[in-house]
């Protein structure tokens, strides 16, 4: 019953659909009722005919005809007095909303709602058949009477949920709450019946009718919550009664509850229901209800039921932390490696939207694989089945006989039965899948218990049960052969294996685990906009599970509402008098995001009652029908085929006579020998981390800081594995598999994944062996023994057995070297020679820093260059690398004009800290400077969280008398003791120069830089934008080869010249224009010029107007040059090229150089060729579209580039300019030292 996992529940609302020909429903009224002794006002109703009923069928509680003579509903039968209400009703009247309920009722997210973009809410719907009809007037009181008895039948919400700010970059972390959502239920006589109660009369004595007409109401509310969103007072429920027109009192008859799954679950509904019946019974019998069911308080959220009062994320923060959570968060995270199958192959690819990737696209405001344009249509397509008594029974039995649950034989049935329909109707012989089914979970059964069922309240939860590999159709083949050993080994193995998992993740506190980091999730994001995402999601199409089971288990063993008469809760009954309990269907949407196949179960008399709900079109009617019929048949196959022996059962691990669970507690014990090894480095950090929390006045502030640490910490052991694992698929022997794998690689991975997937004892034993390696070796970085230049990670650390606390002044660190000290002169490349930095890794070789000055000297950029891994860290693997060529990271910070000369303050992580230049050296026939040693320090609360120290020289390799002699300037710095001494500092590798790239020459170059571009960014299936010029053409003819190979296949291009036509016709490449496809998926052109901030000049060739509409209607821009056009600033390094019409071209220069930006500017006009800039004829250069060139000559850097871009353009007579401002997304740059790729921040 409950929705998925946050990771998979996603969407926009469903169309609210209208079932054309059926029941027209008048929505219930907006306001609230006040129950009153006289009879309800009339009230004006416009109704049109339906199809099949007329509108005099339609009525609600308080009007039984409708006078359409008068257009007017009348009143036929009054509400029925309310009573005073008692003393004894509860007061506890508001409640703020858990995590879980604004997952149901979500919490909005203002970006979105600012676009006019809202969450819709989840609803729960139940069906209950009885064998006859209550009269409306005792129907209606006993439902006031449940109004009276539970709080969120009467209940609205107040508040908006908004944080006071969100803090990160994609606008998804939340910080405060300053109106949280609450519900908030007024008194009781508030509402009345009319409120909530609505009548159907379905034509006839035609059973069969009001079959149809409940049927088609479950459907419409299923995915159609409008209804309780539009009202702002609540109630956030309603019940309809469906009935036989003219069946009479004793005609079977159906009620029909709908509700924000927010204020209920099915076990909550059921105890309503049955104090609903056994209500009216009292009432039609006596006139009155004698023994009244206890009013109770407002119900707890599941949250304070699982984790005890007061104990969510926002009471005790970290401190709820265990390593049974973060296993927990492990083993989720894990889930992903076995690719569950999540859609049918005639649907598209699974396990889109569930992978990193897609993981990373949606925390960055996008759905993964983009905007599926039929999210919003989706909508559930419902069957209903029952099991026979005898067939439920004897499934009961065999259960029994194995040594498991209904629910876990359920789950191997839907598993078994997906299997026949995830092919799509294509059948593919021996193709096997894994399948992860949705176990939805009663959480009252679970840590405190707090919530004991006695009133309406969604207390859902779940669990996932990994399954497979399953071969497609074995669910066939089991309902073809149900006795043979095999079929009756694969389906109860998959019950037992559902069963030792729920086991497990009920052992080890999951439920407790889940709801934490659930609860985590919700505090500090705004989860329901990353599961609108999911919804959206052209990968995964909303799905994050193969199928799914909600199983209640037996209606008539729950416990019923308390009553005031009675010391002990009966148990819920299937009679009251004689209204009996025929059937009880229930489901709750997956229209939006959840599960591929699912059910929804409940025994009801001794009958098992299955409601099938998933999402069409992914699954359609047609389908929807066949998977219930198999699954029905492959129960009763299950339940009557004779047993066979539990004992044949194969646990992999068993057979080999290894005892269960003992390589989970060898890698365990290698874990807590880990921990005890560095017990007092973890004593020692949480202890400076207490310190820290209790000094820093402001939370964020020891949040950012412990958040800056936390980041660096977990990078390095990533790391570590991900070389290991390179240098073995280098290393490894064999033939390659499609030119890339080696086969070997490949086959013990197959064998690794096999063996993970097949023994849950291994895989078990791997999730604790990787926990507890990753906390070894933190650790080991706490107690200084991974790496005392880079992984040296305690905070406050000691220095010769001396603990050092906090930062020093750069007063206290200065050397006299910085007298005079002029920043513009350290502006330029230097060449890292070592560090003592853990933000840095020490498996990257020569690093640089190219520190430039903003415009306004108030900021500073600096441009980090590495190269990695370095050859010693990975000897196989190293040189193929993506960035073993170069990769470029930029910091930014700002210069305090109250700080001295010499201090830089850098941010990065949430956090600024000061990065002091502490001594240079000069060149004594020059005066520029030579050497640097910077020093990092960020301090919280007298703690030292971080330091950083550098030893940089202009010259890329310094002897090791130089680096000496820096080692003692430190010294007499008093560096020592924050990392400077040898022994801490790491030394910078240097790549041989026989290593490098040879390839030097400008045209060599610019061939590197167009190849890599097509290779890197072009695949088949785009839509790509060709530019002109020198470099350009390379990447056209690599396009062009690639087509020829085969390599690449449905590419369509849109050239931006004549020219550039030319080449891609004569290379065969499809040619489109922008009038067929304005939408192109990326661009790809060569620049004359390119700043720092990743400005353009383009235009050289003359195509700079078809080049900027090109590269505007791609999504990526990728630019393609040589180093030589990178440049300190536009205007000297290359003209400025403006298109103009010919009408009075000389009035436009003129205007042209009056422009304040253009005042010390020389105008050109273009001659002879457009394709250059060099005057090459006597006429003037006509572009292809029929214009002129002016090329503006500058002497000094142009000051504001997007300025002077806007006003040019808004000049008359203008028509584009060769300022290409903010649209690059990444710039590829060749150069002596190999290709490169800059990315702007």
């Amino acid at each position: 019953m409950n929705p998925s996992p946050p990771s998979s529940r996603t969407s926009l609302l469903c169309l609210i659909l209208f079932l054309a020909g059926n029941l027209r429903l008048t929505q219930a009224f907006t306001s609230p009722h006040p129950r009153s002794s006289t009879a309800a006002p009339t009230r004006h109703h416009r109704s049109s005919q339906s199809s099949h009923f007329s509108t005099n069928n339609l009525f609600f509680a308080d009007a039984v005809a409708e006078k359409e003579s008068n257009d007017v509903l009348t009143t036929q039968e009054p509400t029925t007095p309310t009573a005073p209400p008692s003393k004894s009703l509860a007061n506890n009247t508001h409640r703020t909303l858990g995590s879980q309920e604004l997952l149901m009722l979500p919490r909005q997210y203002r970006p979105k709602l600012d676009r006019g973009e809202s969450f819709p809410s989840m609803t729960h719907v139940q069906a209950t058949v009885l064998s006859a009809t209550p009269s409306l007037a005792a129907l209606s009181r006993s439902i006031e009477i449940a109004m009276d008895t539970h709080p969120l039948l009467r209940c609205h919400v107040e508040g908006d949920g908004e944080p006071a700010e969100r803090i990160d970059l994609f606008r998804m972390v939340r910080k405060g709450e300053p109106d949280p959502c609450t519900f908030v239920a007024p008194p009781v006589g508030t509402f009345a019946a009319r409120d909530v109660l609505r009548v159907v009369d379905a034509p006839g004595e035609d059973v069969d009718a009001m079959e149809r007409s409940w049927k088609a109401n479950f459907a419409r509310d299923m995915d159609d919550g409008s209804w309780y969103e539009r009202r702002r007072t609540g109630p956030l429920w309603r019940v309809t009664l469906h009935r036989s027109e003219g069946g009479g009192e004793d005609a079977p008859c159906a009620l029909v509850f709908a509700a924000n799954h927010a204020v209920s679950d099915q076990g909550s509904v059921n105890v309503l229901m049955d104090q609903i019946l056994a209500d009216v019974v009292a009432i039609e019998e006596s006139g009155s209800v004698t023994n009244k069911a206890v009013p109770q308080d407002m119900p707890l959220a599941m949250e304070d039921s699982v984790l005890g009062r007061n104990s969510r994320w926002a009471d005790v923060g970290l401190s709820a932390i265990t390593p049974g959570t973060i296993k927990y968060v492990l083993d989720k995270a894990a889930e992903g490696f076995k690719n569950p199958v999540i859609l049918p192959d005639a649907n598209g690819k699974s396990g889109g939207g569930d992978s990193l990737i897609g993981a990373v696209s949606t925390i960055m405001g996008r759905s993964a694989g983009g905007e599926s344009e039929g999210s919003s249509q989706r909508k559930s397509v419902l069957e209903f089945r029952s099991l026979s008594k005898e067939t439920t029974s004897d499934l009961l039995n065999a259960c029994r006989n194995h040594g498991v649950s209904v629910s876990n034989a359920l789950i191997a049935a839907i598993a078994l039965t997906s299997t026949d329909f995830i092919d799509g109707g294509d059948a593919k012989p021996g193709k096997t899948r894994n399948y992860k089914v949705l176990q939805s979970l009663d959480m009252r059964r679970f840590g405190a218990r707090l919530d004991k069922c006695e009133t309406v309240a969604c207390m859902a939860g779940s669990n996932d049960i990994m399954l497979g590999p399953l071969p497609d159709r074995s669910g066939e083949t089991f309902r073809t052969s149900p006795e043979s050993s095999q079929c009756q080994q694969l389906f109860w193995n998959l019950a037992r294996e559902g069963k030792d998992q729920t086991k497990q993740f009920v052992d080890s506190d999951g439920p407790v685990h889940a709801v934490r980091v659930f609860d985590f999730a919700m505090t500090i994001s705004d989860m329901n906009n990353l599961v609108d995402l999911t919804v959206k999601s052209k990968d995964s199409q909303g799905r994050a599970y193969s199928a799914g089971v909600s199983n209640v288990g037996v209606y008539e063993r729950q416990k019923a509402v308390r009553r005031e008469n009675d010391l002990e809760r009966g148990n819920i009954k299937v009679k009251h008098g004689k209204y009996e309990v025929l059937d009880v269907f229930f489901g709750t949407p997956h229209s939006r995001t959840g599960c591929l196949y699912i059910v929804s179960a409940m025994t009801v008399n001794g009958s098992m009652k299955l409601t099938f709900h998933p999402a069409s079109p992914i699954v359609d009617e047609e389908t929807n029908a066949k998977f219930a019929d198999a699954f029905v048949e492959l129960l009763e196959k299950a339940s009557n085929a004779k047993a066979s022996d539990p004992s044949d059962s194969g646990n992999v691990l068993s057979q080999m006579k290894i005892p269960e669970g003992s390589l989970s507690i060898a890698a365990a014990a290698l874990g807590i020998v880990g921990l005890a090894i560095h017990a007092g480095a973890w004593s020692e950090f949480f202890s400076n981390l207490a310190e820290m929390k209790s000094n820093v006045s402001d939370p964020k502030d020891f949040w950012d800081a412990f958040n800056f640490w936390v980041f660096f910490a977990v990078g390095h052991p990533l790391l570590q594995p991900i070389l290991w694992i390179s240098d073995v698929l280098h290393g490894s022997p064999g033939p390659l598999v499609f030119d890339l794998v080696p086969a070997s690689f490949l086959m013990a991975n197959i064998l690794f994944i096999g063996a993970t997937a097949w023994s849950k004892e291994f895989r078990n034993a791997l999730n604790i062996a990787v926990l507890s390696a990753f906390l070894t070796y933190v650790g080991a970085g706490l107690d200084g023994q991974a790496g005392l230049g880079d992984f040296n990670l305690q905070i406050n650390d000691n220095y010769q057995g001396q603990v050092v606390k906090g930062c020093p002044t750069y007063e206290q660190v200065r050397q006299p070297s910085m007298d005079g000290f002029d920043l513009e002169k350290y502006q330029g490349k230097w060449y890292e020679q070592k560090f003592h930095d853990w933000t840095q890794f020490k498996e990257v070789y020569d690093t640089t820093l190219d520190i430039k000055l903003t415009s306004d000297k108030k900021g500073w950029v600096d441009d980090f260059g590495v190269k990695g891994p370095a050859p010693e860290s990975a000897k196989l693997s190293w040189d193929k690398s993506p960035v073993a060529n170069g990769a470029h990271y930029f910091m930014f910070g700002r210069v305090d004009e109250n700080d001295p000369p010499g201090i830089l303050r850098e941010s990065g992580f949430g956090v600024e800290f000061p990065n002091y230049i502490v001594d240079v050296k000069k060149d004594p026939a020059t005066g520029e400077y030579t050497e640097a040693i910077q020093f990092q320090c960020l301090e919280r609360g007298g703690v030292r969280v971080f330091e950083g120290i550098n030893f940089m020289s202009r010259k890329p390799v310094m002897s090791e008398e130089e680096l000496k002699d820096m080692h003692r300037r430190a010294r007499a710095a008093g560096m020592n003791p924050y990392g400077a001494s040898e022994e801490q500092m790491h030394t910078v590798a240097r790549r041989g120069s026989r290593e490098r790239n040879s390839m030097t020459s400008q045209e060599e170059l610019k061939k590197q830089t167009g190849y890599k571009a097509i290779d890197d960014y072009v695949s088949s299936g785009m839509k790509v934008g060709l530019g002109t010029g020198s470099t350009a053409y390379y990447a056209v003819e690599r396009l062009g080869q690639k087509l020829k190979s085969g390599e690449l296949s449905d590419i369509i291009a849109v050239p931006t010249s004549i020219r550039t036509k030319e080449q891609a016709e004569s290379l065969g490449i499809p040619l489109v224009t922008l009038n067929e496809h304005s939408k192109l998926d990326v661009a790809i052109d060569g620049a004359d010029n390119v700043d720092p901030s990743f400005n353009l000049v383009k235009g050289g060739g003359g195509a700079l107007l078809r080049e900027k509409m090109v590269e505007l209607a791609a999504e990526k821009f990728i630019v393609v040059v040589d180093e030589s056009k990178m440049c300190d600033g536009l205007g000297p390094g290359f003209p400025i090229p403006v298109e103009m019409t010919p009408f009075c071209h000389q009035h436009t220069i003129r205007s042209i150089a009056a422009l304040p930006p253009c005042a010390a500017c020389k105008p050109v006009l273009r001659m002879g060729s457009s394709s250059n800039n060099k005057i090459d004829g006597d006429q003037i250069a006509v572009t292809d579209n029929g214009n002129y060139i002016v090329d503006l000559h500058f002497t000094e850097n142009i000051e504001d580039v997007p300025k002077m871009a806007a006003d040019l353009k808004s000049l008359c007579g203008v028509v584009d300019h060769g300022l290409f401002c903010g649209m690059a997304t990444a710039v590829i740059i060749a150069g002596v030292d190999g290709v490169i790729v800059k990315v702007p921040n």
